[in-house]
């Protein structure tokens, strides 16, 4: 990796400094008394434009902080240059910003914010998460999606999630606590051996890696709390910055960050850490899994929560 991926790996790249110096933005503000709107008219920029700025959601124009800065009575010269250097930090491309070649512009900001999150978050219900896919698994996942492009497209997004991977073994990593829906650890992906070494790298990690947590919901929990699909939540280090709603879809994503979407999805996901198998059962149930795909003409043994288990 070159330098610049190595320190929005380390937390320390264009998307923490953007998240910071939103964060010390908002601190300026809320120091002076003034709401959103009160210092949108006094600035002169617009409200939504402050907003995002606080959120470390968007780069910043430095005319808008300059007039922010004077806003919120801050015109020592050097105080104000110091965060000129850093909003020039925060502007700079991030990590993931070499694949903008194979890689939408809504995905390139999930790539910084991940990498910047302290805490992740999610349920997927259609394949193994990015984070944990073997290579082979990810070469024969991503040609499934729209516009998968040429073979060297398709090589430079699977070289991508690799290193995206990265961030759970640097040092201080985030934690990371997914749900799967078994189907999507059932459902055939690539070849048999492919499933296999997925399947396996899976164990290894539930069993050897602390900060990664597993649990696999079973088709017999039938409804569940996530009916809606899969979604991802990012909590960041910073105690002024809120939590993070990820929504994929085809051709584009959502990030809510309003305080009624995420707390219903934090709910929902709690909800799912319950409705799932125990943590416990993660290595047997996988085990069971790649016992069935070693046995194709037999009846899956479809995982079955242990009675009085659930909600």
């Amino acid at each position: 990796m070159g330098r610049s991926s190595q320190q929005e790996q380390a937390g320390d790249g264009p998307t923490a400094v953007r998240i910071l110096v939103g964060a010390y933005l908002r601190r300026l503000r809320e120091e002076r008394g003034l709401t959103r709107a009160e210092a949108a008219a006094v600035s002169g920029c617009a409200e939504p434009a402050i907003r995002r700025m606080e959120l470390g959601r968007d780069g910043f124009a430095e005319r808008d902080v300059l007039a922010l800065l004077s806003c919120y009575d801050i015109h020592d010269d050097q105080e104000r240059a110091a965060l000129l250097a850093r909003v020039r930090e925060a502007n700079a491309p991030g990590w993931g910003h070499s694949y903008s070649d194979v890689t939408p512009n809504w995905f390139q900001r999930y790539l910084g914010l991940e990498a910047t999150a302290a805490l992740i978050r999610t349920y997927e219900v259609q394949f193994v998460p990015g984070l944990l896919q073997t290579e082979e698994y990810a070469r024969a996942v991503i040609p499934l999606g729209p516009g998968a492009g040429r073979r060297e497209e398709i090589a430079r997004r699977v070289r991508l999630r690799v290193e995206r991977q990265q961030v759970l073994s640097r040092p201080h990593p985030p934690k990371l606590w997914a749900v799967v829906d078994e189907a999507a650890l059932r459902r055939p992906v690539g070849s048999p051996r492919v499933m296999r070494d997925q399947l396996e790298a899976l164990i290894a990690i539930v069993t050897k890696v602390p900060h990664v947590r597993l649990q696999v919901l079973p088709l017999a929990a039938g409804g569940h709390a996530a009916a809606g699909g899969s979604f991802t939540i990012l909590r960041f280090p910073q105690q002024d910055v809120p939590d993070l709603v990820y929504l994929e879809q085809l051709t584009s994503a959502l990030y809510l960050d309003g305080r009624a979407d995420v707390d219903f999805y934090f709910d929902a996901v709690n909800r799912l850490f319950v409705e799932a198998a125990p943590l416990a059962d993660t290595p047997r149930i996988l085990a069971r899994i790649i016992d069935d795909l070693d046995h194709p003409g037999a009846d899956p043994q479809w995982t079955v929560i242990d009675e009085g288990h659930g909600s």
